[in-house]
């Protein structure tokens, strides 16, 4: 899927056609749609690299600049991994703008709405700079919603006897390692921007670029400490539910345990030979008086044992 967009008196709009200064959004391109593009003089490398999965954060300059860094995607609560990243490929040829992305994300939804203060394809280094706060604000925003459920998942496992709760969090320690990946590969993309002097033409594109390293940075610590605090988190809920495991245990071994002595009274009482109160009448209510009278004792001891 191709959409071309352009600012015009401020507002995005969509074109039929590309012109020179438009911003070209790619969304999984067809094998047609790719040689059109490359038609237009986008290099043909350039869109192979950005739609591989596996492609690192890195910048290549050939003529045209090809910048790749990889942004967060949430796939639902019923996956292995909740959260991954994907890369993202810029291009910036000399009339043209381009995004390309295996999958559409958050991200460019919002600049392709139109939402964005202050967005002019125009202005393409702006753009670019843009673009990549935008993605180390997206980084933080997963990472509340992730701090969110571990500590929705925190209050399930302090009663919890099953590993399931446990198995969630493992899943968002996956999340977590797969960005702190991510974050630090697109910090140093990022520096290496910074050293090769390409956004110094205008300060304020300078500054800006100090403030995505800055809220990149901070999204690598924020993960850093939740992976942290998540490890720990798992090792000392996995005990939990060992105790707590443990406490059912002695709950029911106590339990047949005092239910066994009426069986014991009344097993001594069934048998065929001569025992007291055989010809009583009240032999019956006997029996059953002395079973509780030993269950209720012995229920005293367990439960001033702490075993019950």
């Amino acid at each position: 899927m191709i959409n071309i967009y352009k600012t015009i008196e401020n507002n995005l709009t969509t074109l039929p056609e590309p012109v020179a200064g438009c911003w070209i959004n790619v969304i999984d391109p067809t094998p047609q749609e790719i040689i059109s593009l490359t038609n237009l003089g986008i290099p043909h490398d350039y869109l192979i690299y950005s739609l591989d999965p596996d492609e690192r954060p890195r910048t290549e300059r050939d003529g045209d600049l090809l910048i790749i860094l990889r942004v967060p995607v949430y796939q639902g609560e019923r996956v292995d991994i909740p959260f991954i990243t994907i890369p993202l490929g810029i291009i910036l040829t000399d009339q043209f703008l381009v995004t390309v992305c295996k999958v559409n994300n958050d991200i460019l939804e919002h600049f392709s709405s139109g939402h964005r203060r202050g967005l002019s394809t125009a202005k393409r280094y702006r753009f670019i700079l843009q673009i990549l706060l935008a993605t180390a604000n997206d980084y933080l925003a997963h990472l509340r919603q992730i701090t969110r459920r571990v500590d929705a998942l925190e209050d399930q496992l302090q009663l919890s006897t099953r590993n399931r709760e446990v198995l969630e969090l493992l899943k968002y320690q996956k999340s977590l390692t797969i960005f702190t990946t991510a974050l630090k590969s697109n910090e140093l993309m990022l520096k290496r921007l910074q050293q090769s002097l390409i956004f110094k033409t205008y300060p304020e594109d300078e500054d800006l670029l100090e403030d995505v390293l800055t809220e990149t940075q901070q999204a690598i610590e924020m993960t850093n400490i939740e992976s942290y605090i998540l490890s720990s988190m798992m090792d000392a809920f996995a005990s939990i539910i060992s105790n707590n495991l443990n406490g059912i245990m002695k709950f029911l071994a106590s339990i047949t345990i005092i239910l066994s002595l009426p069986t014991m009274i009344a097993s001594f009482f069934g048998m065929n030979v001569d025992l007291p109160f055989d010809e009583h009448r009240m032999a019956f209510i006997y029996t059953l008086l002395i079973s509780l009278f030993l269950v209720l004792i012995v229920g005293i001891i367990f439960w001033r044992r702490d075993w019950l």
